[in-house]
């Protein structure tokens, strides 16, 4: 039962997804100077749950003047950086 509950709901996401309705977690940092999304999730709820982990992970790597919103939107690039222009 959870297999058909899941492939369900991945099937909402990529649905979702796919018009720009997903629910995307913006995280910017001031150093390095980067912006990375993490996503897309079907809820705002299921994006603010995993903010925790994924703020710690950029603090455990050393990045600082960490940032995070909650957005709908279609990221086409997952990590925007200074360093890779």
């Amino acid at each position: 039962m959870n297999t058909i509950r899941n492939n369900i709901k991945e099937g909402a996401i990529d649905f979702c997804h796919n018009f720009g309705w997903a629910w995307w977690l913006e995280i910017d940092t001031q150093n390095p100077i980067c912006t990375y999304y993490f996503g897309p999730f079907l809820t705002a709820r299921e994006a603010q749950a995993a903010e925790t982990g994924y703020v710690e992970d950029l603090e455990q790597e050393g990045a600082t003047g960490i940032t995070a919103t909650i957005k709908r939107c279609k990221p086409e690039t997952l990590t925007v950086s200074a360093d890779l222009a």
